[in-house]
């Protein structure tokens, strides 16, 4: 038995002083500070952060990500489960024998838990009930271009489609591909900005909503960024549908008027935008429109990024910030009068709960022993080389960040990035 205790113990309930006994790889009681144990002091004790937004890319594209250094960032950043999308790796999760190839290439270097997405892609609708039972914990579908031609989108048609052949929760990037303008060559964030408005992400969300009111399935809306279509979310909630939406990190701390020209280490799709619209993402955070927060790590190597033209409309879209979200969110939500208890509903009790995941993201009896010591009163300076993803690529860089993870334990043993790893493989309904 392990006891654990800390004057700032964030629990479901709220944050209080606090003892956590630990046996057998759960959490067995939350008693009073007072119970004899390893004293934490004033360092927050968090359950380990559920992100079930990563592209680790591995196998096939390796070379960009891997599962061995994106749990290492996932760890170092108070992250103790991720889920996997499935593009960006070759073969993309999208049939069962895909899938044994993910779980094969990640078995052996998993520094945290880690589950799998299935994708939904025109012509796959016929596997998806068998994917569904080998334990993925949807499927994710694009409505405009991946970016890469092994993952092609759905059209309306074909998202209900797929949505029809399984009873699933369905996760879709809500771009609609009519309504993104092309981009020439440019060093332009503006220019970029002006190719995928917002009513591209809000038309799309909207026809992800009516396919799920159609076909009675649950729907989730990937990285939000358009703040005005989180209210469509909102509506069809109202109006009986199964519906949750998340956000990322980049779309609450960094704005476009703030990307310079040529920094494509700030392009992402959809984009960033003004700082308007992300004053109110956060306004949906607080009233709840928005659920939760997960990275969208989508990582690249550097020649990708176009870093010597600076040439937005030719560079990969995506943000690495697996190992920095935590930080960054504490420190703009902390800035914004809310504490580290909003900060653990959105980025593990909510996507613990949108993706099934029962025992994860709350410090609670029956829960994974998968806790974080955090210090939120600490600052630095982000340091890219001392990033843990495989590139050290980020628009944080330079960054002054609030917090720092002071230590881990995955199911009540400690857990660091330089020992063995000891995550496992998850399967719906059984984590």
């Amino acid at each position: 038995m392990t006891v654990l205790r800390s004057r700032r113990v964030v629990l479901p309930t709220g944050e209080r002083p606090a003892s956590v006994v630990v046996e057998g790889g759960r959490i067995t009681a939350v008693g009073p500070y007072d119970v004899a144990g390893e004293d934490l002091g004033d360092l927050a004790l968090l359950p380990g952060l559920v992100d079930t937004h990563v592209h680790v890319n591995e196998p096939g594209r390796t070379e960009w990500e891997g599962f061995a250094t994106a749990t290492r960032a996932a760890l170092a950043g108070g992250v103790t489960t991720i889920v996997d999308m499935p593009l960006n790796s070759l073969p993309p999760t999208v049939s069962v024998d895909a899938l044994e190839v993910k779980r094969a290439a990640a078995r052996d270097q998993a520094w945290v838990d880690v589950g799998f997405w299935g994708g939904a892609i025109p012509g796959n609708a016929a596997d998806l009930p068998a994917l569904w039972d080998a334990g993925v914990f949807g499927f994710k579908a694009f409505l405009a271009d991946s970016g890469v031609p092994e993952f092609p989108p759905l059209d309306p048609a074909g998202l209900r489609a797929a949505m029809a052949a399984v009873d699933g929760l369905f996760i879709v990037h809500a771009e609609d591909p009519g309504g993104l303008l092309p981009l020439a060559p440019s060093r332009s964030y503006r220019d970029f900005l002006r190719s995928r408005p917002d009513a591209a992400e809000g038309t799309a969300v909207a026809t992800a909503l009516d396919a799920a009111r159609e076909t009675g399935v649950r729907v989730h809306i990937l990285h939000l960024s358009a703040a005005g279509a989180a209210g469509l979310v909102r509506m069809a909630r109202e109006d009986g549908v199964r519906a949750s939406v998340e956000t990322c990190p980049h779309y609450l701390a960094l704005s476009a008027e703030a990307v310079p020209d040529g920094a494509t280490e700030f392009k992402c799709c959809p984009p960033i935008r003004g700082g308007w619209n992300r004053e109110s993402l956060w306004q949906s955070l607080a009233d709840g429109t928005i659920d939760a927060i997960v990275s969208d790590h989508s990582p690249s190597t550097p020649s990708l990024k176009e870093f010597g033209s600076g040439d937005f409309a030719a560079a990969w879209g995506g943000i690495a910030s697996l190992q920095l979200g935590l930080r960054v969110i504490w420190t703009e939500a902390s800035a914004r009068g809310h504490g580290l208890g909003d900060v653990v509903r959105w980025m593990a009790t909510n996507p613990a709960r949108i993706a099934g995941l029962t025992t994860k993201g709350r410090i609670a009896p029956g829960c994974d022993a998968d806790l974080v010591a955090f210090d939120p009163a600490a600052s630095s300076i982000v340091d890219p080389a001392a990033l843990r993803h495989r590139h050290p690529v980020t628009p944080y860089a330079a960054s002054t960040l609030r917090g720092a993870v002071s230590r881990v334990w995955l199911r009540g043993e400690p857990a660091s990035p330089d020992d063995p790893p000891r995550g496992r493989l998850i399967v719906r309904g059984t984590a």
